[in-house]
């Protein structure tokens, strides 16, 4: 019989396939929700991490849930069990905390909705692994270690696999994606925030269409 948790490890798969980068955003203005999802679908980014870091995040999910077709939008910077039940009612399809305790898992084991715990040390991956989970956030992967840290995991945390987050750009995404236990990678380069508060959807479009193109580069 199939678990809940590896139901929702299936699920983070499938979401995570779907493109080479995973665009972390932080939306002050819900206005900005649709036309910022619709520019990254179009240009080959269509899983989107909504942060949960400003009063306009819950809004700016729903109205990419009710309003844009084609992506899928996940809440990041879930901290407690109240911001993964905001993010469910919200109508995200998946959440992302920057770490993980106790408490939050246990209030994952209760979620409707797929969770990608953070991790930063091998210890809290073992601690990730004994709840069932396969499948977390690296983060921040730069400060954390970075591509030596997670190739170091690879031999005795083999069944995890990682989206890292923090310090990665064009300069070295490749790098990451060319390791085997890197699904994708999470990011906020293509989005600058003084490109989107002007609504500059051109650049944002070529920032985002050349993520999309980004491959892993072996050694």
């Amino acid at each position: 019989m199939t678990s809940l948790t590896e139901t929702f490890t299936s699920a983070i798969d499938n979401i995570c396939n779907k493109a080479p980068v995973l665009p972390v955003l932080t939306i002050h203005d819900p206005a900005l929700a649709v036309p910022l999802a619709e520019t990254l679908r179009d240009a080959g980014l269509p899983v989107l991490e909504v942060t949960l870091r400003t009063d306009a995040a819950l809004a700016a999910i729903r109205r990419m849930r009710d309003e844009v077709s084609g992506i899928t939008v996940g809440a990041g910077t879930i901290l407690n069990g109240e911001h993964l039940r905001q993010a469910e009612q919200a109508g995200a399809e998946f959440a992302i905390s920057p770490g993980c305790t106790e408490a939050l898992y246990q209030a994952a084991e209760g979620s409707s909705i797929p969770f990608l715990p953070g991790v930063a040390t091998a210890g809290e991956i073992m601690r990730g692994l004994e709840h069932g989970h396969t499948r977390f956030k690296f983060f921040p992967a730069q400060a954390a270690g970075g591509v030596a840290a997670l190739s170091g995991f690879n031999g005795p945390l083999a069944e995890a696999r990682f989206c890292p987050t923090g310090g990665i750009g064009p300069h070295n995404a490749a790098d990451y994606l060319a390791l085997a236990n890197v699904m994708t990678i999470g990011g906020s380069w293509m989005v600058p925030g003084g490109v989107l508060k002007a609504r500059d959807w051109q650049t944002i479009t070529r920032l985002a269409a050349e993520a999309a193109q980004l491959k892993g580069v072996p050694d």
